[in-house]
């Protein structure tokens, strides 16, 4: 039903449009009939008519077709603007990706340079560990030794 209702009234505006440029066009010939008794024209014969009633015509198709062509011209200056934007904010974009690879680069010798000195802490540790380690074994030993002649000298000392 809404269909039908749009198809009536596009075609209720189409009429109007053609009845207003139907008048539009009956306005241009009066004023182009106007111009020729304003310079004293009393009687025009068809063929004058007729010429003048063709030449108003193609000015208004000129009229029309300057606007369609300054039409045509505003859009393509929006669509100019556009693409230059556009290419701006592409170019903004890269500019922006280059940087956060370049952060993400320095991030990552960042890291990378942690995990070594990291590495060469954990190398130090170990070295730290396993001296402790063998100092350990060295104080048990000396321990051992210790209480292995302190047993003899008690035993001499007893004797």
């Amino acid at each position: 039903m809404e269909e039908i209702e749009k198809g009536n009234k596009g075609g209720s505006e189409e009429r109007w449009k053609g009845a207003v440029d139907n008048l539009t066009e009956m306005t241009s010939n009066l004023d182009s009939l106007q111009k020729l008794l304003v310079k004293k024209a009393v009687f025009v014969d068809d063929e004058t008519f007729s010429k003048a009633s063709l030449t108003s015509e193609q000015a208004r198709t000129i009229k029309v077709l300057e606007q369609r062509v300054e039409t045509l011209e505003r859009g393509l200056d929006a669509a100019i603007s556009a693409a230059a934007r556009a290419r701006a904010e592409k170019r903004q974009a890269e500019a922006a990706q280059k940087a956060a690879e370049l952060r993400a680069q320095e991030i990552t010798r960042e890291l990378e340079n942690t995990t070594k000195v990291f590495e060469l802490h954990m190398e130090e540790l170990r070295a730290k560990q396993d001296e402790i380690s063998k100092r350990d074994g060295d104080i048990k030993l000396l321990e051992a030794i210790i209480q292995t002649l302190g047993g003899k000298e008690s035993h001499s000392l007893n004797g």
